[in-house]
């Protein structure tokens, strides 16, 4: 179970783009504690410096502040990589509706920017963050890989062609590339400010401080929320991986689903508090049930995910405590 069992060459070399974000510091975190070398960039437009203050008197650790639409940058950035872990995107379906033109920037041009230098600098695993918005209105749950809906965000048709330009080079030019669909990922370090910052996080911090949070819609939409170890667990599996499982997607959950207005009472109990949610209007481009079928992952990269929800989010909840 976990992580804890993988093994690497003593001298690889890992590459975590977006590493000052949520999902990119803990990856180096563990990857640091794993004893391998790592190699940040981030250029702080989402990511927070104080992510990876702590890392910078690890010798194991280089850091590059860097924007991943920069290809030399990204060529520098790959130069004797074993290993890329490519997170450096703008999450939020929101937001994308609202910059379309930017997340086709950020995430579609910079993540082809990331893809050629790790081709033209020989790595020999490209693992990325795809996403569970690429599943659109495919209403049939669980979510299985290979059928999708229509999409509805930019965020989500950003995410749709990381995974078919992924496919293409593993094809025409033989680059190993895994691409890691996350659902509703938690846990430590996840910004809870911000018009966009997660569910998880913002409820968390409005109760500790005796705020009415909004819920949007009626409360009634289910997320198979992931707590952030058994993400990192799957990055390193897939850098793992067979040649012949490269060019796929995965779904990486936990393979349940919670309510939200279910989270949201257990929050409210396990922090002690009696405080009833706002209701407000359901967003825009939102997915009402998500629910992962993780047999592919399983299967393909050994994925076997031991942190449940109950257990994540206890784990959450102590960390906010101690940091907010």
């Amino acid at each position: 179970m976990g992580y804890s069992d993988i093994k690497f060459l003593n001298d690889s070399r890992f590459l975590v783009t977006g590493a000052a974000g949520f999902i990119g510091s803990n990856l180096v975190e563990t990857i640091l504690r794993l004893g391998y070398r790592v190699r940040g960039i981030d250029n702080f437009s989402t990511g927070k410096r104080e992510n990876i203050e702590v890392f910078f008197q690890n010798s194991n650790f280089e850091f590059m502040e860097g924007d991943i639409r920069d290809f030399d940058m990204c060529m520098k950035a790959c130069k004797g990589i074993d290993y890329v872990l490519h997170q450096a995107a703008w999450g939020s379906v929101p937001r994308s509706i609202e910059m379309p033109l930017l997340y086709e920037e950020i995430n579609i041009k910079g993540t082809l920017n990331m893809m050629e230098a790790a081709r033209q600098n020989n790595v020999k695993k490209f693992v990325y963050a795809s996403s569970s918005s690429v599943y659109g209105d495919e209403p049939n749950l669980p979510k299985k890989e290979g059928i999708e809906g229509n999409l509805l965000s930019p965020y989500a048709l950003t995410k749709r062609t990381n995974e078919e330009y992924s496919k293409l080079y593993k094809e025409i030019y033989n680059l190993d590339t895994y691409g890691l669909r996350y659902f509703n990922v938690f846990g430590k370090r996840q910004d809870p400010e911000g018009p966009y910052a997660a569910v998880i996080p913002k409820f968390i911090k409005l109760l500790l401080n005796n705020e009415r949070p909004i819920i949007n819609g009626d409360g009634r939409q289910s997320r198979d929320f992931t707590y952030i170890e058994n993400v990192i667990e799957a990055n390193l599996k897939a850098c793992k991986a067979s040649h012949e499982a490269a060019g796929q997607a995965f779904n990486i959950a936990y393979g349940k689903r919670e309510y939200l207005i279910d989270v949201y009472h257990e929050l409210c109990n396990l922090l002690g508090k009696n405080i009833e949610p706002i209701f407000g209007p359901e967003r825009l481009g939102d997915i009402k049930h998500s629910h992962a079928d993780i047999s592919k992952a399983k299967e393909l990269l050994g994925y076997n995910p031991d942190w449940d929800f109950g257990k994540g989010i206890r784990a959450a909840i102590e960390w906010y405590k101690e940091n907010l």
